[in-house]
């Protein structure tokens, strides 16, 4: 079974271009030059749009010094 929908990797293949074009832009305004941004961004949308998409992941978590 696909994880992700066919809507949602045609978003992200959206975004991704986007990206690659220069006029993808973040939600503060500022220019998106990373690819793992873009394809969060892309999997953002097709969330909006009721995609089929997993859950958002927590965010990582800093570990402080292994004793």
């Amino acid at each position: 079974m696909a994880k992700y929908s066919k809507k949602a990797q045609e978003q992200v293949k959206k975004a991704m271009r986007k990206k690659k074009k220069g006029t993808l832009r973040s939600g503060s305004g500022k220019k998106v030059t990373s690819s793992r941004q873009a394809i969060a961004i892309g999997l953002s949308e097709a969330r909006e749009k009721g995609a089929k998409v997993p859950k958002k992941k927590a965010g990582r978590k800093k570990s402080g010094s292994k004793s």
